[in-house]
């Protein structure tokens, strides 16, 4: 079956269809394999979307931490760890391929302004701003420019950050969903704040979703009673796997168990319009005995 999936934020909102995203990220380790299993599962699962990530290593690390020691699989230094996580345009070329022919949308969140115009290649059908790039003005401008509807993760900013962005986005119309995000790996359930995609609603009259990075699956349900438009986790085989983000993700059960009730949820918040039911009717004309007499 041909999944219809929204391809403009206006079509996602919790009352609608939430856009939900599995960030596969980095948690691939360099493997294709893995990167198509993960696939698999998320498409097993039903997700919309998968996320990977872009750098140019030598742009976004100076040489003095590349040239740091760092035990991995790949050898001894940061570089080579740095370089065995990172896909290259032909391993790309393939994931673009696989994707397409599993039918789910994919994107990637670029770290480097290269990144992002090669990635542009593969005409996605949307951008993310990760957390870390929020605040690089450039880079902000450079994503808002190419007019895609763009998703941009709020981890690590101020509201005078956010500001920025929403101005830059405005110049240039360019269609923009803020993510609420904690930027912590694993993160505690008491700093999630989850109250503050009603804030960053009422303030910017955007959209609002969410990218979570705790181990538990009931905040991302919360967000989205909460409104969230999207939801994004990051997604892994196994939380035990080596790499920075295996802890704050969600293994394919979870993430299954997130899905199927996500999917409930706008059904279950409805239209908010006060009716009696036709069903209620029945059972009022039993209750209210004294209508009769």
């Amino acid at each position: 079956m041909v999944v219809k999936r929204p391809k403009d934020f206006s079509q996602m909102s919790s009352d609608k269809y939430i856009y939900i995203i599995a960030e596969i990220g980095i948690n691939h380790n360099g493997s294709l394999d893995t990167a198509k299993e993960l696939i698999d599962e998320a498409c097993d699962i039903g997700c919309d979307a998968v996320k990977f990530q872009k750098r140019t290593i030598d742009i976004v690390y100076s040489q003095d931490t590349l040239n740091q020691p760092r035990k991995s699989p790949w050898g001894n230094t940061q570089r080579e760890q740095k370089e065995g996580l990172e896909f290259s345009i032909d391993q790309y070329d393939e994931i673009n391929s696989y994707c397409n022919s599993k039918n789910i949308d994919w994107f990637a969140s670029s770290w480097d302004n290269e990144s992002q115009k090669l990635m542009r290649k593969y005409n996605f059908p949307f951008n993310k701003i990760a957390s870390a790039m929020a605040i690089n003005k450039e880079f902000v401008e450079l994503v808002a420019s190419e007019k895609k509807p763009t998703f941009a993760s709020t981890g690590m900013t101020n509201l005078k950050d956010i500001d920025s962005i929403i101005a830059i986005f405005e110049k240039y119309e360019c269609p923009l969903m803020l993510m609420h995000t904690v930027s912590t790996y694993p993160s505690e359930l008491h700093h999630l704040n989850l109250k503050c995609i009603n804030t960053l609603r009422e303030r910017y009259n955007y959209p609002v979703g969410y990218s979570g990075h705790e181990a538990s699956v009931s905040p991302s349900v919360i967000a989205a009673t909460l409104g969230a438009s999207a939801i994004e986790r990051h997604i892994t085989l196994d939380r035990a796997m080596y790499g920075s983000d295996q802890a704050a993700s969600l293994q394919p059960e979870g993430f299954r168990q997130l899905n199927r009730i996500l999917r409930t949820v706008p059904s279950i918040l409805g239209d908010g319009e006060k009716r009696i039911l036709k069903e209620e009717e029945l059972i009022a004309s039993k209750l209210r005995y004294w209508l009769d007499k």
